[in-house]
């Protein structure tokens, strides 16, 4: 596994569910190894622009990202999940979009 992995684990919904979604793995959090992710949607209606994106069918990285359909990186819905919890691997988003999710939540935090 890797940073930028799109993966598949629990992530507490907003109703208090669990459910087995996709998420992209964003950094590893000291001192235990837990992991950052944030969860992905398929309801890309909900983006938040400049902050959240979008991955669409034809998107240079759609087809190593595992997805099914175009997909919103969701920012607003982050979780920090210990290594054991993730599921499996089931794509990877590219570097350079990693890095802009990691730049958009930092512009966000440093505000």
């Amino acid at each position: 596994m890797k940073l930028g992995d799109v993966i598949i684990t629990p992530i507490p919904q907003a109703d208090g569910r669990i459910k087995n979604r996709p998420a992209v793995l964003l950094c590893e959090l000291p001192p235990f190894g837990d992991v950052l992710v944030c969860g992905i949607s398929s309801q890309v209606q909900r983006e938040v622009v400049g902050f959240d994106e979008i991955i669409q069918i034809n998107d240079s990285d759609f087809d190593i990202s595992g997805l099914k359909t175009d997909s919103l990186n969701r920012l607003g819905f982050l979780s920090v999940l210990p290594v054991k919890k993730i599921i499996g691997t089931i794509g990877s988003l590219s570097p350079e979009r990693h890095r802009r999710l990691l730049q958009n939540l930092a512009n966000h935090l440093l505000k």
